[in-house]
């Protein structure tokens, strides 16, 4: 049997030189690593209690909505800035040339709510972290930060501290 490292095709100098890009749309593009990776990341939620599975768009969802679906918990998406048609809370992060900010309604999250939160890849931790900040916000408790994979070179993790930050792949590079 595979596992699922085998599907992740690297992209060397992408998008720039000295960069080894990993690709979760081969991961997607496969069946086997598909069913694989959503298999790997439900393991890890096994045992927890917690309420409702948040993701960031838009990797997060792909992987966030059937761990939702198959733990029989509801999904609260983390979204772009003007995507929420309800009244919204949101943050705004650092990017690597800029900010962006994202947004969750101010009625997906009640006080007290057990929430993981959900993405494809821990980078820098920016991402999570603002997601993180407006769950918090709004009165839930995160016990716990998912990812696909994770570049520990880049240490995301840092950024996580104190949370329950997991990753079924982890690289140690950026």
């Amino acid at each position: 049997m595979k596992k699922l490292e085998d599907y992740v095709v690297t992209i060397p100098d992408f998008p720039k030189e000295g960069i080894m890009f990993r690709d979760v749309t081969s991961i997607l593009e496969n069946a086997e690593g598909l069913k694989l990776s959503i298999h790997e990341m439900q393991k890890r939620l096994s045992g927890l209690e917690f309420d409702s599975i948040a993701a960031t768009e838009s990797r997060g969802f792909i992987f966030g909505m059937p761990l939702a679906y198959n733990k029989g918990k509801s999904f609260i998406p983390v979204r772009k800035a003007g995507k929420l048609p309800r009244e919204t809370v949101s943050a705004e992060y650092d990017l690597e040339y800029g900010k962006a900010t994202i947004e969750i309604h101010k009625k997906s999250i009640m006080p007290g709510q057990r929430i993981v939160l959900v993405d494809d890849l821990l980078a820098t931790g920016g991402t999570a972290k603002a997601a993180i900040d407006l769950i918090e916000s709004l009165g839930g408790k995160v016990v716990k930060v998912l990812f696909l994979m994770e570049l520990a070179g880049l240490n995301g993790r840092e950024k996580l501290a104190g949370y329950d930050v997991d990753s079924v792949i982890v690289y140690p590079g950026a």
